[in-house]
């Protein structure tokens, strides 16, 4: 049977699941622009554009390795090992895209729904890179709350690294996913003339 364009795309969020060690391919321009464009959707409260990108491409990795061990230094009592590390991770995956808020105070848009609006990004970001082919990993740990970091990629303390997102490609067999159990998760709101009625 033929399943629906409806029935792919919900497919496609359903098995989407993080792969930790990628390989070659990464995507090409195009079909990470068109993941960019997917991204860009996310619901942005008042237009306040909080979400930006950044892209670590093969070449850069080795030094954005290097700036990720020297953020380290802005933290107390870090194990040297860990430090190293951090070094390393940029060399796990082909490519690698950051994903930033950028905060804008205003009155009817809390900071919230600006690092959700970025949140949901992420996620339509990562949903459109897997129906193209390629696997991702969200990650975060400690580094992004880096003072060094933050400047570096011209934030302001207060601004937020909200993930580094590992892309390529996994010959690995993925699992196939089954349907999460709602139990626990959904509930019906009911008001207090509800409760009285019972």
């Amino acid at each position: 049977m033929t399943l629906s364009s409806v029935d792919l795309i919900h497919e496609n969020m359903l098995q989407r699941q993080s792969v930790g060690l990628l390989a070659e391919p990464a995507p090409n321009k195009q079909q990470l622009d068109r993941a960019f464009q997917a991204a860009l959707t996310a619901p942005d409260h008042h237009r306040l554009k909080p979400t930006r990108f950044v892209i670590v491409d093969d070449e850069k990795r080795q030094a954005f390795g290097d700036l990720l061990s020297h953020s380290m230094e802005d933290f107390d009592g870090i194990d040297p090992a860990q430090v190293e590390r951090v070094r390393a991770h940029p060399l796990r995956a082909p490519l690698l895209v950051l994903a930033l808020t950028t905060l804008t105070d205003h009155p009817k848009v809390p900071h919230y729904e600006q690092i959700l609006s970025t949140g949901a990004a992420v996620q339509n970001f990562l949903l459109s890179l897997q129906s193209q082919g390629f696997s991702t990993i969200w990650r975060t740990g400690a580094v992004v709350e880096s003072s060094t970091l933050k400047k570096a990629l011209g934030l302001q303390e207060r601004d937020y690294i909200s993930g580094i997102i590992y892309i390529g490609t996994t010959d690995k067999a993925l699992q196939q996913r089954t349907n999460h159990p709602l139990d626990g998760h959904i509930s019906v709101w009911q008001s207090d003339a509800d409760l009285v009625a019972k």
